[in-house]
């Protein structure tokens, strides 16, 4: 077989489980579309309600697709398809540095070189195997779509935006492996590029004219400078155009152009942007390795805690538009009811809705943190900083400490969000004293995942991160969607985020605080107990 055959077989072979998750992932966010959209907005007088209270909230529209419409199919593809995209969009980004940036990182891109493959065939078969996953991102979403009984075009133009938005971030990402030193610095560059054009399609929906009778907008020109905006309007379902896909084929072409000469412009290990270059010293305040582990972590942290901040503005900001959309909408009623746990108060089901999401963002905060011993110990920086008089036991316990505390900024960061929102939109001190309860209840989940990710680093290495990103992932799920899957009280309690405490209208709930105590407490003794006698492994 040709070095491009086997490099390719290799690169299926290795993202097996990820992308299995990811798909997954992507699939169920596309199942519960309709059924959700039927529940929810079930006659076409509750989905143009709907939309008449959307369309006067840019915050709203923000986070949401383009309104083209009040049926069933387009109702669904204001919702999800932004999210779908998104999904998509991470999983090539991520997929095109780590098989380059990352492997010329580990050392492994420089043995491939040296074989008959050389230096073109890596990267040519990393493109090929992305825009492989693109396609079957897309046919699952299509697929999934038609079976719901969407119409054939919609459903197909709406896998293509999936398909096409996935390999311009797939250009995207290859290009940044090329111009970053290295693997954490070129996902940082992708993400800030996704996340920046994902807010300028947003802005540009939520500055956009609506129609007289506020079932359709048009979005403003700032969305025509982003992926999302060009998939949002083909208008699936609507008018279904593909034309403006064709920008995300150009730019995939010329991004995909652009890395092949970058490419061929520099040697292994160089990159166009230098490393910084340290100091021959530290100063005083980080001579310690608790020092050291924040510095390594503070830019992702300072990321999620200001996405944790956002959410918290959110979820005061939003609270009375819950209120005027539940009094006309039984449905939507019943629907806040199920998600939030609380028949009481919709504003504060909402908040609690928020709040829930807040935990999962304040989680992951803590699983990339903690995950980050298991990079020193593949990359050897752990073999060298352990041969000093450093603990192995103090090693594992300061990525621990930093790790939960990052999920408890980020979780701060929500509640002073949380303060902001309710200022800016006039939001009573109760709803406030809701979010600062609710807030503090998911410390300790985010906490817990710092603990569980720090013991399977321990037990199970080599597997640690696809488990705990799949942990966290299932947890997720379960909570923020169990409820609309018809799934038991007892099972969707079973995530950690569903079992905090929230508030009530008798106080607070303390639900399975005490469980979740205790197992984030065994769990960070077991790890640093193995740790203790177990040896370090590439």
């Amino acid at each position: 077989m040709r070095p491009f055959g086997l490099l390719l077989r290799q690169r299926l072979r290795r993202d097996a489980v990820s992308l299995t998750v990811w798909i997954l992932g992507l699939a169920a966010l596309a199942a519960a579309g309709y059924p959700g959209v039927r529940g929810s907005y079930g006659d076409e007088q509750e989905r143009l309600a709907l939309l008449a209270t959307v369309m006067t909230n840019p915050v709203v529209l923000l986070f949401r697709g383009l309104p083209s419409g009040a049926s069933e199919s387009q109702l669904v593809s204001f919702l999800l398809l932004p999210w779908l995209l998104l999904v998509v969009a991470l999983m090539c980004s991520f997929l095109a540095v780590r098989h380059t940036r990352g492997d010329e990182e580990d050392g492994r891109l420089e043995l491939v070189s040296a074989t008959p493959a050389g230096r073109t065939a890596p990267l040519a078969s990393t493109a090929v195997h992305g825009i492989g996953v693109a396609v079957l991102s897309g046919a699952v979403v299509a697929l999934l779509f038609i079976g719901n009984g969407a119409p054939l075009a919609g459903a197909t133009l709406t896998g293509a935006c999936c398909t096409l938005v996935g390999t311009v971030f797939l250009g995207v990402g290859l290009v940044a492996g090329e111009l970053m030193p290295s693997s954490r610095a070129a996902n940082a560059l992708a993400v800030w590029i996704l996340v920046g054009t994902f807010a300028l399609a947003g802005t540009g929906n939520a500055l956009g004219t609506p129609n007289a009778d506020l079932t359709r907008m048009t979005s403003s020109a700032l969305t025509w400078f982003s992926p999302f905006g060009w998939a949002e309007n083909t208008r699936p379902f609507d008018a279904d155009d593909p034309l403006p896909l064709a920008a995300a084929a150009l730019t995939t072409f010329l991004l995909l152009g652009g890395c092949a000469l970058l490419h061929a412009r520099r040697d292994l290990g160089s990159s166009f942007v230098p490393p910084r270059v340290g100091r021959a010293e530290a100063r005083p305040g980080f001579a310690t390795h608790l020092a050291l582990v924040v510095r390594q972590s503070r830019a992702a942290a300072v990321g999620w805690i200001v996405a944790g901040m956002l959410v918290g503005i959110l979820s005061t900001s939003l609270a009375g538009l819950a209120g005027r959309i539940g009094q006309g909408n039984a449905a939507v009623t019943a629907l806040l009811e199920a998600l939030s746990g609380t028949s009481e108060d919709l504003s504060r089901g909402l908040v609690v809705i928020f709040f829930v999401m807040l935990g999962v963002i304040a989680a992951c905060a803590a699983t990339q943190t903690a995950l980050r011993a298991r990079q020193d110990e593949t990359r050897g920086t752990a073999e060298l900083i352990l041969g000093t008089a450093l603990t192995r036991t103090r090693w594992l316990a300061d990525h621990i400490s930093v790790a939960a505390t990052a999920a408890a900024l980020t979780i701060v960061a929500g509640i002073v969000g949380a303060a902001v929102g309710a200022l800016t939109g006039g939001v009573g001190g109760g709803l406030l004293r809701d979010a600062a309860v609710a807030g503090a209840g998911q410390i300790v989940p985010a906490c817990l995942f710092a603990a569980v990710t720090a013991a399977l680093v321990v037990a199970l290495p080599r597997a640690a991160v696809v488990l705990a990103w799949a942990l966290l992932a299932v947890a997720a799920v379960v909570a923020l969607f169990g409820p609309l899957f018809g799934l038991s009280a007892s099972l969707v309690d079973a995530s950690p985020f569903a079992a905090a405490p929230v508030p009530s209208g008798n106080g607070v709930d303390p639900r399975g605080v005490a469980v979740l105590v205790v197992v984030a407490a065994s769990a960070a003794l077991i790890a640093l107990a193995g740790m203790r006698r177990r040896e370090l492994r590439s």
